[in-house]
């Protein structure tokens, strides 16, 4: 199943469609497109992509190495990690 299309103020033929979403595909390389939106006024079309979320993976710096997960280390390292102050970035 391909993204959810919404066509706001007129109709479009489906080639015109597939062109918006190769255009979409190639300026968000990597990215899925989940919706998009296309709004007609007169000659001028508004486009408005929404992409789908990605993985986020969490890297941390212990004592110099960035890791991604804790499930290789010792009891030290963990403590270590648990004893840290946590920053937080807006407050």
């Amino acid at each position: 199943m391909g993204p959810e299309i919404n066509i706001i103020g007129g109709t479009m033929e489906q080639s015109e469609i597939n062109a918006y979403l190769a255009h979409g595909a190639k300026s968000y390389p990597g990215r899925n497109i989940a919706r998009m939106d296309i709004t007609l006024d007169g000659e001028y079309v508004d486009l408005q992509y929404h992409l789908s979320d990605q993985p986020f993976e969490r890297i941390r710096r212990i004592t110099g190495y960035l890791v991604g997960t804790m499930n290789k280390w010792n009891n030290a390292k963990r403590a270590e990690e648990s004893d840290r102050v946590k920053h937080s970035c807006c407050g």
